[in-house]
């Protein structure tokens, strides 16, 4: 089963992506031009060049399910938030319905249904997600909704938490979120859930 890595050259996709390579678990890694590859070419990860703002549909061919950790990242504006982060991740759905893809797992954000309480630089992101876990909850490929809390580059711990009572913050570590991800692809029988990811103390298999 080869899993579509859209947003592989961000900084969880890098690092679920090396995670993946490391277990043996098949994926391609799509970037957005030949300029990113030499760093996934150097470990032994296939790629594909695909656009989310434009073409990508030849990038779905030969898999079987699709991550989608792609962003428009913090230095750009609300154009980028609506045609990265909403419009991009529809997209991507769509097309992994219409090719049968047995599962699409969404990286969104803890809280995301509630926009209007985000801060008010995040409440355009918020909205986009917002929108696009809607647009994939009624699409016709199962899902897994994975929600981080506030990101954080601290060590994996490898140990988590579904809330912010249980974790007493809102906060976890990308790698941590990268790991989350390998076991949630590694789970082939997990779909149409959303997963709440905090830093915290129970082994990940607890919460899937």
């Amino acid at each position: 089963m080869t899993t579509l890595v859209i947003g592989a050259n961000g900084q969880i996709g890098k690092q679920f992506c090396a995670l993946a390579k490391e277990a043996g678990t098949p994926i391609k890694a799509m970037i957005r031009n030949e300029e990113q590859a030499t760093w996934f070419q150097e470990r032994g990860i296939r790629t594909v060049v695909g656009d989310l703002e434009g073409e990508m549909e030849h990038a779905f061919e030969g898999c079987d399910q699709v991550v989608f950790t792609a962003g428009s990242g913090p230095h750009t504006g609300p154009d980028k938030t609506l045609l990265i982060d909403l419009f991009g991740a529809i997209r991507a759905a769509d097309i992994a319905s219409q090719k049968g893809l047995s599962r699409y797992i969404m990286v969104s954000a803890m809280r995301a249904e509630k926009p209007l309480e985000a801060p008010e630089k995040m409440r355009p992101y918020m909205a986009a997600k917002f929108a696009a876990d809607a647009h994939l909850r009624h699409s016709d490929v199962s899902h897994v909704i994975v929600k981080p809390g506030r990101l954080t580059d601290e060590a994996p711990t490898l140990k988590f938490a579904s809330s912010v009572d249980e974790a007493g913050d809102n906060q976890i570590s990308r790698a941590n979120v990268a790991y989350a991800l390998l076991r949630v692809v590694q789970t082939p029988g997990l779909v149409n859930r959303d997963i709440t990811l905090l830093d915290g103390k129970r082994p990940v298999d607890a919460l899937l």
